[in-house]
């Protein structure tokens, strides 16, 4: 989808994309779905997954994978070209579509405004958030060593991008920002409730102990429902 492009190609194709974006409310929200990729080093094999879950409940309900082939080379800041071709062969698979979307990555935090989460959910036309482990781009002050609490991470002219989250005392924040077709404030609130024992939110916690387990085998390809009583991970 993206193997012909070179990063200055790519990097207006981010820019022009980013003209698209939409913030605004979701409303109700019953069911959330979690979007990781996993390959082996070198490869150009993508194992894609996306777990959907319900909210604020976390319980698994279903989950897709697929693979797809792509020899975009990984940079930082263009994640989403080797990524969301992927993720949007597996969201083909899904046929009840989630409320929201949580990426493992960012959304409008980025250069461009256009991580991952906001390039997924611009093609995609649907409700994402950004959430990375590390920061990209922006200033921000730590949270306090207190579970949940906050920072603001703007840019240079002052611009709020999202949130540093200290989701475990003791432990790195992640950092979340608004995808698409959502606000930033909603985007922390559904990540705060998404928040149970570890350091990364169950939605994209799940999704990525699932596409490793896919990328070794362990798991087919394809849509499978999750029976009530069963507990994967």
């Amino acid at each position: 989808m993206y193997d012909h492009y070179n990063f200055d190609e790519a990097a207006a194709y981010q820019i022009e994309l980013a003209k698209q974006l939409k913030f605004q409310p979701v409303g109700k929200i019953q069911t959330i779905a979690g979007a990781d990729i996993s390959f082996n080093k070198n490869s150009t094999t993508m194992y894609a997954g996306i777990v959907i879950l319900s909210y604020p409940g976390m319980v698994l309900k279903s989950f897709a994978l697929e693979t797809y082939e792509t020899s975009f080379p990984y940079k930082a800041g263009f994640l989403g070209f080797k990524e969301v071709p992927a993720l949007l062969k597996v969201w083909e698979l899904i046929s009840n579509k989630p409320d929201v979307v949580v990426l493992d990555g960012n959304g409008i935090l980025h250069p461009r405004r256009m991580g991952v989460a906001s390039h997924f959910g611009i093609l995609a036309n649907h409700s994402t958030i950004g959430c990375a482990k590390s920061l990209l781009h922006g200033k921000n002050h730590q949270p306090e060593n207190v579970r949940l609490s906050t920072a603001e991470i703007k840019n240079n002219t002052g611009e709020m991008l999202g949130f540093a989250l200290r989701t475990k005392i003791n432990c790195a924040p992640v950092y979340i920002s608004a995808g698409h077709l959502i606000t930033q404030e909603e985007s922390l609130h559904v990540i705060k409730k998404s928040v149970r024992n570890y350091r990364i939110p169950e939605p994209t916690r799940l999704a990525h102990n699932l596409v490793n387990d896919f990328r070794l085998g362990k798991l087919k390809a394809g849509f499978h429902e999750v029976a009530p009583s069963l507990t994967l991970f």
